[in-house]
């Protein structure tokens, strides 16, 4: 079942656009750390709208892990950790399930003190196993454990969820 179509996803992030500069509004700069493929997908549009809207300097950086076993390799982000010192950093994912992916993901990123981590994802699902709070969310949706959330943001003429 569609539950979010092109139209809605855009009008999601712009919302969301507008929600991050209001709650960084003294920022000059802040990174945005899409997570694997549909987080840093989802990572771009952002940048893109936040661009139109704003003249902050907006840095992209792409965090790496396997969701599966966050533990059996590294995290990687491809920029260095020294450059996050002081830095508003806010981790980007299509969905938070559990709160697991974005949990692991923010490791590297403890080792540089930055000034504050937030995260923001399209759709939020109230099953969270791990300390996480989205502070930015598109649609948040009680699901049951056994469904499915499929986001596609490959092609941007094509994004639609689906709950399965």
């Amino acid at each position: 079942m569609k539950i979010l179509n092109q139209n809605q996803i855009k009008q999601k992030i712009r919302r969301l656009s507008f929600e991050i500069l209001e709650q960084n509004y003294n920022e000059k700069q802040i990174i945005l750390a899409g997570i694997n493929n549909n987080g840093m997908h989802f990572a771009k549009m952002l940048l893109k709208e936040l661009r139109k809207i704003s003249d902050v300097q907006f840095t992209l950086m792409n965090v790496h892990l396997n969701p599966a076993q966050p533990l059996a390799s590294p995290v990687e982000i491809d920029l260095p950790v020294k450059e996050l010192k002081n830095k508003v950093i806010i981790m980007i994912d299509d969905v938070a399930n559990t709160g697991r992916t974005i949990f692991f993901a923010m490791k590297p990123l403890m080792e540089s003190l930055p000034k504050k981590i937030e995260a923001a994802v399209l759709v939020d699902r109230t099953h969270k196993s791990f300390p996480i709070k989205v502070d930015y969310v598109g649609l948040s949706l009680a699901t049951t454990l056994k469904d499915n959330i499929d986001v596609q943001l490959d092609g941007y003429d094509e994004m639609s969820v689906y709950l399965d």
